[in-house]
């Protein structure tokens, strides 16, 4: 799992609605046979919270149908969410409340029996993030690869033969992380605060900040 997401509900700011709780006897929209419908009215049913679905049977025509005011809440994945509000008319209008209702973990996926190139897309996942919990950055890669902390040379390749292992030479975390940054940097400019997002860390912290996120050791 590389991004750690959750279904959530976009309202009106003016609106004051703050926890899902609030949303008792509220039209909510959501697409039509995924598990954001089924997960709206288990959970609702099982917090005693009364609501009216709308459904529809596209995304596109959702959005639509929310930003009309043809309903007081839309819910899905909240990283979604985030990224429609960025195309409504009036961005500063909406919010996606902090409260999520289920467990939305993604990841990247490789062809089947492609072992040798899962692998590589698992370990530059773990790169990234041990290189966040070292200070490694896109910016002071090479310095840090001149440097004498063994953890680091491990990690940029300048010790060990770990590229090997994966058929690689032994530069390859060096120039992931070269090229894209950690996954701290990667995360903030695509979806973070520096994105139009704006979303905040959470269980996409590293395991040391109350996070998730956790490389296995580089030995």
């Amino acid at each position: 799992m590389n991004f750690y997401d959750g279904q959530g509900f976009a309202v009106r700011r003016d609106a004051n609605v703050g926890k899902v709780q609030e949303l008792d006897g509220a039209t909510i929209c959501v697409a039509q046979g995924t598990t954001h419908e089924l997960n709206l009215g288990d959970i609702f049913r099982a917090r005693n919270i009364r609501f009216q679905p709308v459904i529809f049977e596209r995304i596109d025509t959702m959005y639509e149908a929310f930003f009309a005011g043809r309903c007081d809440a839309m819910t899905q994945d909240a990283s979604a969410l985030a990224g429609a509000l960025t195309v409504a008319r009036d961005p500063a209008a909406y919010q996606v409340l902090e409260e999520t209702i289920s467990k939305e973990p993604l990841g990247p996926f490789t062809r089947n029996g492609d072992e040798q190139w899962s692998n590589i897309i698992l370990w530059v996942h773990y790169a990234l993030v041990e290189a966040e919990e070292l200070g490694v950055t896109s910016a002071n890669a090479e310095e840090q690869a001149r440097g004498q902390n063994p953890t680091v040379q491990r990690l940029l390749g300048t010790s060990g033969e770990f590229g090997a292992r994966l058929g690689l030479d032994n530069r390859w975390s060096f120039n992931a992380i070269k090229a894209v940054g950690n996954y701290g940097e990667v995360f903030e400019r695509n979806v973070g605060q520096a994105s139009p997002l704006k979303l905040r860390r959470g269980l996409n912290g590293l395991w040391t900040q109350g996070g998730l996120m956790y490389a296995i050791p580089f030995r």
